[in-house]
């Protein structure tokens, strides 16, 4: 059981990580403010660094993780798109990035209560990444 939690679990928050970095990606060619792109860009080097020891202990189970999913990436990237083309703002892509925080902290809160048997090392990598994504959501106030 504690295998196959430690699994599930590394799988969310490599799938979690994924679309946090793809959206982060999705809206950096937007941004006007400096400290807005600065504070993104190293949210996404954070993300980038657990990804690696992610798949670390993935390739340890043998496992090649997981994607987003197809449907909820596509919502997002819709969602971004026409928020963005109504109002290319710094103020609505703090908007869209606390949005994708609060949804993935949420996810990553349920799965760590889902995946209790998970190995201690891989719930602190995902209580890692709901701090980074707690974070984020603080420092996008200021442009909220």
């Amino acid at each position: 059981m504690v295998e196959q939690d430690t699994i599930k679990l590394l799988r969310e928050c490599d799938a979690g990580i994924k679309m946090g970095v793809s959206s982060i990606d999705e809206v950096l060619g937007n941004i006007k403010s400096d400290k807005l792109r600065r504070a993104l860009k190293a949210c996404r080097d954070e993300h980038v660094q657990l990804q690696d020891e992610i798949q670390v202990l993935l390739d340890e189970y043998h496992d090649d993780g997981k994607g987003p999913n197809p449907i909820a990436k596509g919502m997002s990237w819709i969602k971004t798109n026409v928020k963005m083309g109504m109002d290319e703002s710094d103020h609505t892509v703090a908007d869209l990035v606390t949005d994708g925080c609060n949804m993935g902290v949420k996810s990553l809160s349920r799965y760590l209560n889902q995946y209790a048997a998970a190995s201690e090392k891989s719930k602190d990598i995902t209580k890692r990444l709901i701090a980074l994504e707690e974070r984020l959501t603080d420092q996008m106030r200021d442009f909220l």
